[in-house]
């Protein structure tokens, strides 16, 4: 029975968009009925497709920016940002393929020719987020389309009218209706395409709990291809340095930006004894000057919302919660507008919490844990079951040696955020942070799979041994 899906701006509490639910059955059977005329094209053609899809982005990227920035509630500096990104993506993604999945052709003289190719695994299911509603599904959407497969991608039900631009750019480029469809729906719809037997792969960004129903849901079905990345309770270790001012905007930028809605965020700020005192009082300095407004506002803000109030009212109380079981507020957790999402930037000393919850707290909240030796760090850093991002601020390069072979994640920077990967890296975590599988310039990897052969024009073989007279 369809249903409606209603979207507001997080900013105004405004309706923005509201759609039918999508009809799972009819979306799989129509990409399986588009699918093999796709993969039979041409490589060359489904580039150019894509590269007709970025110049339909760079036409209407304002118009889509401030999309963006209304249904997320982002920035519009930043929604901006990932339109740009969306559209880095296509160059990215060709040449990720070239490399990553090329032909290759080996002369075995007697015995013919050795080749290695790739195939497209059919039709893909792409589950998308809601802090980056465009540039995250766009990330498989793309390369996906490259190998060859067909694409149902169901947006977040926070964010349908971002989700359904997008696929109409895919449309207006030229890419079938069929190949690359839109299914508005919630987790019904979500867990229904997950688990229908048309669908070849999954390709989930989201939540640890939505990505482990998801692998639970396929253990008894290898042969569909799972791509999943959920996020990190990641950290940021401060060690000897100087340069405090630029290390608290580090912090910051991790901690904060997109108002902690990144799954690189940095979550946990681990600090040597000698330095605690200096950054955080740097460190409340700056994030009492950061600007918290809707996303049009002049000046323009660091940060906006949350994405609702139901969002900002947990954060809320996991504050409440870090405070009341050990952790003492650096600077508290505040609505900053009654009745809407905004929330003030958060620091929590947790030092002394005896049980440190290892969750992602998805907003902007950073835990701080004072230690003494780097050894202790690197421990304490590692005290989580996710594994996306870490990051070291100091340091000599013996420390970053010693941080980066000790550290579990996808992805370790030195002197940089957490966050603000490049998509020409992989992407990924370990832990609850994806299941080895990275995204990005390594996307390439899931979405197709090789195929080996030997090969002659004509047939030629004989039995030496084992015949009678």
């Amino acid at each position: 029975m369809s249903s409606e899906i209603v979207s507001f701006e997080p900013a105004t509490g405004e309706e923005l968009w509201r759609g039918q639910t999508g009809d799972v059955e009819e979306a799989v059977a129509t990409a399986r009925r588009a699918w093999a005329d796709w993969a039979s094209k041409p490589l060359a053609n489904r580039i150019e497709l894509m590269r007709r899809f970025a110049n339909e982005m760079r036409k209407a990227a304002d118009d889509f920016a401030e999309l963006i920035a209304r249904e997320t509630g982002k920035p519009l500096w930043e929604a901006r940002t990932e339109v740009d990104a969306v559209i880095n993506k296509v160059e990215i993604s060709v040449r990720a393929y070239a490399e990553r999945t090329p032909q290759r052709t080996l002369d075995n003289a007697m015995q013919g020719k050795a080749s290695v190719r790739h195939k497209p695994h059919g039709v893909m299911a792409v589950l998308g987020p809601y802090n980056f509603p465009a540039h995250l599904p766009n990330g498989h959407i793309v390369p996906a389309l490259i190998a060859g497969n067909c694409v149902i991608f169901k947006p977040s039900e926070k964010t349908p009218a971002v989700g359904q631009a997008l696929v109409a750019a895919f449309h207006e480029a030229g890419v079938p209706a069929g190949v690359v469809q839109l299914l508005i729906g919630s987790r019904d719809e979500g867990e229904a395409l997950v688990k229908h037997p048309g669908v070849d792969g999954v390709l989930f960004t989201g939540s640890a709990q939505a990505g482990i129903a998801i692998n639970r849901k396929l253990a008894a079905n290898p042969g569909k291809i799972v791509a999943l990345e959920m996020g990190g309770n990641n950290p940021i270790v401060l060690w000897d340095t100087p340069l405090l001012d630029d290390a608290a905007a580090l912090i910051a930028q991790s901690a904060y930006t997109t108002a902690g809605q990144r799954c690189t965020a940095a979550r946990r700020l681990i600090v040597r004894d000698t330095q605690y005192d200096a950054i955080l009082d740097k460190l409340k300095t700056l994030t009492g000057r950061l600007i918290v407004d809707e996303p049009f506002a002049d000046p323009a803000p660091f940060m906006g919302p949350v994405i609702d109030n139901q969002t900002a009212d947990g954060l809320m109380e996991s504050f409440v919660y870090l405070i009341t079981h050990g952790g003492k507020a650096i600077r508290h957790l505040t609505k900053k507008v009654e009745g809407k999402p905004f929330l003030t930037p958060a620091i929590v000393d947790v030092t002394d919490m005896e049980q440190r919850p290892d969750v992602e707290l998805f907003g902007p909240i950073l835990q701080v844990v004072k230690v003494s030796t780097l050894d202790e760090a690197i421990a304490e850093a590692n005290r989580t079951r996710f594994g996306l991002s870490a990051s070291l601020i100091g340091g000599s390069p013996a420390d970053y040696n010693r941080f980066w072979a000790n550290i579990r994640a996808g992805i370790v920077n030195w002197n940089r955020p957490t966050n603000g990967a490049s998509s020409s890296q992989p992407f990924g975590g370990i832990g609850l942070s994806g299941n080895h599988r990275p995204a990005a310039f390594y996307a390439a990897d899931y979405c197709a799979y090789p195929v080996a052969s030997t090969e002659m024009d004509q047939p030629r073989a004989n039995i030496g041994v084992g015949l009678e007279e």
